[in-house]
């Protein structure tokens, strides 16, 4: 291998440990797949400058997240998939929404944490509604929206179960970033976690 990939390898090797995620996992942060990630790796292909730029200032990014105990795409996902009950599961979604905004306003690339592509929460109202509050976010920060965030409305709508609202008024009170991807959920039901 010639000076010039081994120094690829390295920084991706780096990269990989700096983030904290396993080879697949990063990788799916990436948006590629592990076995591509392992070429790279091992310098059997080259990536693009791009590429390896975007892995490190992610997986820094990530590390700086969860050293200070935030919450990332990536996390926000599993902490879904993972939930006790689906109430836990709505406030893990809003607590990553909020840290996204947090970081958001900190103007200081912190938000390439959430650039990172989440793995499925398990549930596909929960996937679309994640990309979306998140796609939300930066769109209102004035910031590019991650790649992971461009998703497909919902075949059948999804309108979970509200304690006091009405079909009909959980459908009339979503907002249009939402109800344009068949999720139904009441504006105030996202104020906050």
């Amino acid at each position: 291998m010639d000076k010039d990939s081994q120094a690829v390898s390295e920084l991706l090797n780096c990269a990989l440990a700096e983030s904290g995620l396993s080879q697949a996992a990063f990788a799916h942060a990436l948006r590629t797949s592990a076995s591509r990630l392992s070429t790279y790796r091992s310098g059997r292909t080259k990536p693009t400058a791009q590429f390896v730029v975007r892995a490190g200032r992610i997986a820094h990014a990530l590390h700086e997240a969860r050293a200070h105990r935030i919450m990332t795409a990536p996390a926000t996902a599993t902490a879904i998939r993972e939930a006790s009950d689906e109430d836990w599961a709505w406030r893990m979604m809003l607590q990553g929404r909020d840290h996204l905004r947090l970081l958001l306003h900190r103007q200081d690339g912190s938000e390439a944490a959430w650039e990172a592509a989440p793995g499925p929460t398990g549930h596909a109202g929960f996937d679309t509604l994640l990309a979306a509050l998140a796609a939300h976010e930066f769109e209102a920060a004035g910031e590019e929206l991650p790649e992971w965030t461009n998703v497909e409305a919902l075949l059948d709508p999804w309108i979970p179960e509200h304690p006091f609202l009405e079909r009909d008024e959980v459908i009339e009170q979503t907002p249009e970033y939402l109800s344009r991807l068949n999720v139904f959920v009441p504006e105030r039901d996202l104020v906050t976690a």
